[in-house]
């Protein structure tokens, strides 16, 4: 698989209070960015690939609207987090 357990928690750690800290905001936008990207480079080869096409853009939709919740609950952590992961809107 292209996630291990230990690169899962190095993200974990990384942008939530512990590696064990899954449900916060940050830490699954981060998941969510990683997975992306993965699947951006797998699409770049095989571009015929539509149902990683779907998913693709589920994964971009739950990123967004947890995105949004974040920035109306708590700006700070929105923007420290957009910041660290080199998000834009």
């Amino acid at each position: 698989m292209y996630l291990d357990k230990d690169e899962k928690l190095q993200i974990f750690e990384k942008h939530g209070k512990t590696n064990k800290d899954t449900g916060s905001s940050e830490s699954q936008i981060a998941l969510f960015s990683y997975r992306i990207s993965h699947l951006t480079e797998h699409l770049k080869v095989n571009k015929k690939d539509h149902s990683t096409r779907l998913s693709l853009l589920k994964l971009v939709g739950r990123r967004k609207k947890l995105l949004k919740y974040l920035q109306k609950t708590d700006i700070v952590r929105y923007r420290a987090i957009v910041k660290s992961l080199g998000l834009r809107k």
